[in-house]
């Protein structure tokens, strides 16, 4: 189950959702090498400097989703799948930082870099925070 493939320095990467792995592809082969195993099901992949941003799911288990070989590597780990964000070290595969969503989001279609933004918010149009905001300093 590929996903979010991007082109970054020189290399295709991608998630490999079913398993859980982050990694690129080899250029002569095309073969998938895994970098860092990430515990939820991935979608969303976005890039700042030596760190790719990893957005984790947990996985739903219907039709589509149930059996995958990310349940049975979690298993063995002992670890349960999450919903949230992982930074991970492109030298390394080093899981660097993460965030958790726990609550009702499980889950994330996408993530993105928003360069000097240093107050990232999300508002809801139908709530009364829209009325109250006030945002000072440079757009």
């Amino acid at each position: 189950m590929p996903h979010s493939p991007r082109f970054y320095r020189g290399k295709i990467w991608l998630l490999n959702s079913g398993t859980g792995s982050f990694g690129s592809l080899h250029p002569a082969t095309g073969d998938f090498q895994p970098l860092a195993l990430c515990p939820g099901y991935l979608r969303g992949l976005a890039f700042a400097g030596d760190y790719a941003i990893v957005g984790l799911s947990r996985p739903r288990h219907d039709k589509t989703f149930g059996g995958l070989a990310l349940d049975e590597t979690l298993a063995a780990k002992g670890a349960a799948p999450r919903c949230g964000l992982q930074v991970i070290d492109l030298q390394t595969g080093d899981c660097i930082e993460w965030l958790r969503i726990e609550g009702q989001v499980s889950e994330l279609y996408d993530v993105a870099v928003l360069p000097g933004v240093t107050r990232p918010m999300a508002l809801g149009f139908k709530s009364e925070e829209i009325e109250r905001l006030l945002s000072i300093g440079p757009g």
